[in-house]
């Protein structure tokens, strides 16, 4: 069986349910009336479950501190508001960082949230140890990139760091892949992969995490990037159809 480290930023992500039936008297503001709520591991965490629902075997290493509380109207499924609570995370410990041995997992996948767990420096530590390192990251991407095998970021991460990005894939040879939603995604900036049926959108949360980890967990298996693209995609494209932050079903995707 082969082994998949994830690596970067967690977090709890809590979806609050309520009803909105009247507006309040003292501001024109939904009055919300809690019915129910869920609890689930978000970001590298999401990763992770993700990996483990698809039958890859993984470690993580995260620091999951931050809160994520979405208030969201059941009737709609329109989010209210989002209230993040602890939204700095403490940079990984350095010993723990050196300890670990990459050599015994397949691929590692970073999936960094610019909360704080992971600096560039760290990146660019873990990227040159290991030959199929897969990132998605909010940072400010440069040079310290250059060693990671994979980027997968969406279509407003790449137009930040187009510059960046668009030499990464020419001239460093890897893979870039950028997701575009409902469009689906693109790989090295010459191909595309659309959405191959139409789903309807109910909650986009966690849809990045669950394209990343399904990009992962097929590429180790067929070492095929476009196979692993078009697998992500439909994974990703479920999920999207589900309230909050659920893990992919392989019982209701056609593969």
């Amino acid at each position: 069986m082969k082994k998949v480290l994830v690596i970067g930023d967690g977090c709890k992500d809590v979806f609050q349910y309520g009803k909105c039936d009247r507006l309040s008297p003292e501001a024109p503001v939904p009055v919300f009336k809690p019915v129910k709520a869920t609890n689930n591991g978000g970001m590298a965490m999401n990763v992770y479950n993700n990996l483990v629902a698809l039958g890859i075997d993984c470690d993580i290493v995260t620091d999951s501190g931050v809160t994520k509380t979405r208030y969201v109207d059941e009737v709609s499924n329109q989010m209210l508001l989002r209230v993040d609570e602890n939204d700095v995370i403490e940079n990984i410990n350095e010993d723990l960082l050196r300890s670990i041995n990459f050599d015994k997992y397949a691929a590692i996948v970073i999936s960094d949230y610019n909360k704080g767990f992971l600096d560039e420096s760290d990146i660019e530590y873990i990227s040159i140890r290991h030959p199929l390192v897969f990132m998605d990251t909010k940072k400010k991407m440069g040079d310290w990139c250059d060693s990671v095998t994979v980027i997968k970021v969406n279509e407003k991460e790449y137009n930040k760091n187009r510059e960046y990005l668009t030499g990464y894939a020419l001239e460093l040879e890897c893979d870039l892949i950028v997701t575009k939603g409902k469009n689906g995604s693109t790989w090295n900036c010459i191909e595309n992969f659309p959405i191959e049926d139409e789903h309807d959108v109910r909650d986009l949360s966690g849809a990045g995490d669950t394209f990343l980890a399904a990009l992962v967990a097929d590429y180790i298996k067929n070492n095929d990037i476009r196979s692993a693209i078009r697998f992500a995609n439909k994974c990703a494209a479920w999920v999207v159809t589900q309230k909050g932050v659920v893990v992919v079903d392989l019982n209701k995707i056609k593969i």
